[in-house]
């Protein structure tokens, strides 16, 4: 698959651009804060049907604007698409002109492996980052799974809400089943996916890391849950339920699953240098891009947000040149020597962004 077009009006610092793209390969060069990450926000945005840089998507709006909007056209082995995407008061999706009812109806249409200075968080910050490149993995390639996703959250809202309940207007302790039994219902199925796509990506991570390190290294990922079983769960929600009341809030579910690497059988985010957490970071991307490419059969567009200075030279062509029939997307501060390689290049200055030959 790839994208063919991107056209941006009143996005982040854009006012009006239109950008054809490379089959294969597309190198957005520029100083920093030009707008370099914000084109591949765009495609993130247009791919998963959020930012992966905020939450609040009035951001994403111009300075003195009201509303933005992205559109990308993209080719996959079997159809053409166009995705559009509008922010203002609301956000409104359109896949081919017909509006969306739900996020998870954009999902797996346009399939992305992101790299950014930020994966770094995966490994050295808390749970919730290695449970976010999770989701937006199998949410592409399981739409369901977001739906789960929401439907457990507002459950834990609700159950939340009503612990508060019980600790200051002295409600009823035996109505929480009713919370219960639905945590249970939904986490035992998102578990299931997890538990799934975290074996795909052990089985490929394994193969190449041992490449990249020339077999120095032996890799490993271990996944953890109050989910596991569902009488486990059950059996971790009421033995927990006397301090929920008290916190207020629930402290066991799959919000807090949480999976570890280990290099050569030691933790790597205790006790890894500062190369081999990049070397994970490359290792469990490139694995992320294998399993999908075995889930839907064609590779999905492989966007790098500042990676390429992570590398020298040759390392860099060796990599792209080890990324056979993928679009990459590529930024970076200075405009980086590709020879021998079939690609377009751009200097992105305050926004406007000149084609170079």
């Amino acid at each position: 698959m790839w994208i063919k077009e991107i056209e941006l009006m009143n996005f982040r610092n854009y006012e009006y651009r239109k950008i054809k793209l490379n089959e294969t390969l597309n190198v957005f060069f520029g100083e920093n804060a030009q707008g370099k990450t914000n084109i591949i926000e765009a495609i993130f945005l247009a791919s998963i049907g959020k930012s992966f840089r905020t939450n609040k998507e009035k951001e994403l709006i111009k300075f003195n604007q009201e509303r933005a909007q992205v559109e990308i056209n993209y080719k996959k082995s079997d159809r053409e698409g166009k995705i559009r995407i509008e922010i203002g008061n609301k956000k409104n999706i359109f896949l081919n002109g017909i509006k969306l009812k739900k996020v998870s109806e954009l999902l797996g249409n346009v399939n992305i492996v992101i790299f950014s200075p930020d994966d770094i968080n995966i490994l050295k910050g808390g749970p919730q980052n290695r449970r976010r490149f999770l989701d937006i993995m199998i949410s592409q390639l399981k739409p369901n799974y977001m739906h789960l996703l929401n439907l457990y959250s507002k459950t834990i809202e609700q159950r939340n809400n009503y612990l508060r309940q019980i600790k200051f207007e002295n409600k009823k302790e035996d109505l929480l089943d009713i919370w219960d039994e639905k945590l249970v219902e939904y986490g035992v199925k998102i578990c299931e996916y997890r538990k799934e796509f975290i074996e795909k990506i052990k089985k490929k991570i394994i193969e190449i890391h041992k490449e990249i390190t020339q077999e120095k290294e032996k890799i490993d990922i271990e996944y953890f849950s109050d989910a596991n079983t569902r009488q486990n769960f059950i059996n971790e929600l009421k033995s927990r339920r006397k301090l929920d009341i008290i916190k207020g809030f629930t402290t066991k579910g799959i919000h807090r699953d949480d999976f570890s690497i280990y290099i050569n059988n030691k933790e790597v985010n205790i006790y890894g240098s500062q190369g081999q957490h990049r070397t994970v970071i490359l290792s469990l991307k490139l694995a992320e891009l294998k399993v999908i490419y075995d889930e839907i059969g064609e590779n999905p567009i492989l966007l790098l947000d500042d990676f390429m200075s992570e590398l020298d030279n040759k390392r860099r062509i060796n990599f792209l040149k080890s990324i056979k029939d993928t679009q990459v997307i590529i930024t970076c501060t200075e405009k980086i020597p590709l020879e021998n390689l079939n690609y377009f290049s751009y200097n992105v200055i305050d926004g406007n962004i000149i084609e170079k030959k």
